[in-house]
This record gives C-alpha cells, structure tokens and sequence, in this order.
C-alpha cells in the first residue's frame, strides 16, 4: 500500500519566470518522417480513485516507432549541430555525402535514439554503454545501425570515454552537461519543448499539475522553463527514486520520492488502463499515490516517457 508523504515545495516557484529565450522544435519535429503528436489520454478511473478533477497521462510509449521521448532532445540537437535546418529533409540534403559520425552515451533509449537519427540521415553512429546494461536495449541501438562498444564502466564513466574519443568527422550528441560542454544538452532541453506545446494543443483548458520523472534533469528543465512562461500557472512536481531526491531549484513547485515497490504498483495500474508505461513513466503515477497533498478540481498530466522496453 502507497504510504503517503509530504512534497518538498517551493512556494516562489510559481512567479518565476524562466530567463532567456527559447526556441521552439515543434515545426522540425512535424517535419520528420513518421511525425505524430503522442497521445494525451484521460483516465476517469484515476480521477476518480485520486479525487482530482480529471487525470491525463501523456504517453510516450511510442514516439517515431522508438519506446521514449528521448527522440526529440536527440533530433533538434543533431538538427542544431549539423545545421540548423527548416525541415528534416533539409538537414539530410545538407549532411548528404558527408563522412561524419554520430557519438554519445547512453544508458539505453538515448542512444537509440540518436542511432535511429543517423541511420535516416545516412550518417554512421558509435554509441558507448555502461556495465550491466541488459541486452535487449544494447540490440535494439545496434539494430538501429550503431557500433556499440560495452566499456564495463559506470554510467559516468561510459559518458567520459564517448567525450574523449571524439576525432575529426565525429560529432557528440550528449544528453549530460559538463563545464564546457553545455551547448548541445541545452538543445536536448529545446528538443522536448514539443512535447509540452503538444499537450498545449491537446489540452486547451488550464492544467493544475504536471508531473515528471526527474532522470538526467533535461525533461525536466523543459518543463520548467515551459510552464514558467510569461502568463502560466501551471505547477510542475518532480519525481525520483527515494534512493537520488533531485535538487529544488528556483522554478521547480514541489518534489516527492517514490519507491521501487510504489513505482511497479502504478505501472500495474497504468497497464490495466492500457497505457504501457515503463518504470520511469510510471514513476508519475506513484508520484500522485503517495502525496499527501489535497486533491485539486483541476486537470493533471502524468508524464509517461517510455514504454516497456
């Protein structure tokens, strides 16, 4: 049974406004091979199970035939770094007959994504893994046309042996942030813009809550900075692992730990509803179990990022 607990919350959140500009993805997106909006589903039976108004999960269990979100970050930042281009067809002309190679590392749908990019531009990916990563991911990078190289390293570890073995004609598309190395994360994080601007569309009407799987940080930074435009209200809850409670930052309204017990919990009950959410996405679901928070009349979205792998 869901133990209930209390958020940690940052009452200024909500009137801080995100700095800087920012760019928007959504028409490359559209313009991409296979581009559909990722479903926005409402679920009465966790509305009415939670006592929210109504509840909504996005679910990107199924995004360009890929089981993630990872997509997006992974194509406008490939888009930015080879380009930029309008479309997608303008960034294969542009990199057509080009010997270059796309580099990162990953711990699984990341690397697939950006191997699944540069088989559709004809470009070469080499893609680094950590130790005890399962096979079924690793296969489906290298079914994608990837060179996979296992370095037996921890996760952070794998990301350091991508960075230095970049030689000329290669390119890193990393999802993770160091000194000097900055501008492509932050792309990533312009990348998954579109998939709030679909929700936008989707759901007209004011939102209460969005809930997000912290991970790396990137999803959630765009959520932040989207939902802390000018004129919104929105408040954005982060969730993760009891075993790594992220850090609260100026923008962020609440954050809430779930355990791995809670976490299989709601992924059971997503699949009841035929949402096939995987670990991470489900995470949201327990997230709002396990608040003691009251419920609200207004909408939520969950955000689901991945399906079963």
């Amino acid at each position: 049974m869901t133990k209930k607990r209390p958020w940690a919350t940052n009452p200024g959140a909500g009137s801080w406004i995100a700095p800087g500009s920012r760019e928007s993805a959504l028409e490359f997106h559209r313009s991409m091979p296979g581009y559909a909006a990722t479903p926005l589903i409402e679920v009465p039976a966790l509305a009415k199970l939670l006592g929210h108004g109504s509840v909504w999960v996005k679910d990107e269990s199924n995004r360009f035939e890929l089981p993630a979100f990872k997509v997006l970050g992974a194509s406008w930042a490939v888009n930015r770094a080879l380009g930029p281009a309008r479309t997608f067809a303008e960034l294969a002309a542009l990199v057509s007959g080009r010997q270059l190679t796309l580099v990162t590392a990953t711990d699984g749908n990341h690397g697939r994504a950006l191997a699944y990019l540069a088989r559709a531009l004809g470009l070469r990916s080499r893609v680094y893994v950590p130790a005890g990563l399962p096979e079924a991911p690793v296969q489906a990078i290298r079914d994608e046309g990837a060179s996979v190289i296992d370095t037996g390293l921890p996760y952070d570890d794998a990301v350091q042996a991508a960075a230095v073995s970049v030689r000329d004609g290669d390119v890193l598309i990393q999802d993770t942030a160091w000194p000097g190395y900055e501008e492509v994360p932050r792309w990533i994080v312009a990348g998954y813009s579109t998939l709030f601007a679909e929700i936008d569309v989707q759901h007209p009407a004011a939102i209460g809550l969005v809930v997000v799987p912290t991970g790396v940080g990137s999803l959630l930074q765009s959520a932040i900075e989207h939902y802390r435009a000018p004129g919104r209200r929105t408040s954005v809850l982060a969730v993760e692992p009891v075993t790594a409670w992220p850090a609260i930052h100026s923008g962020l309204d609440a954050a809430i730990a779930v355990t791995d017990d809670e976490t299989r919990a709601a992924q059971s009950l997503l699949h009841t509803h035929n949402i096939p959410a995987g670990p991470c996405g489900a995470a949201t679901l327990a997230a709002l179990q396990a608040t003691d928070s009251r419920p609200s009349p207004d909408a939520v979205v969950l955000i689901n990022t991945e399906g079963v792998i």
